[in-house]
């Protein structure tokens, strides 16, 4: 099922993060704390949430 996707909300302030994370964090979409996201299950979008995963919650759609 190529349609799957993760519901992904930040639940942890990027302030003090490295600033690579911090780019991270924005370029998924997450530009305030508890804002929730929709992404396409990927390689991609794995990776990303390997890297932040400590300042995410994840869900499976």
């Amino acid at each position: 099922m190529a349609d799957k996707k993760l519901r992904i909300t930040l639940v942890k302030s990027p302030i003090g993060a490295v600033p690579k994370h911090r780019r991270t964090v924005t370029a998924m979409g997450l530009n305030k704390m508890h804002k929730t996201v929709e992404l396409p299950d990927n390689a991609a979008t794995r990776g990303q949430i390997q890297q932040i995963g400590y300042m995410l919650k994840v869900e499976e759609i």
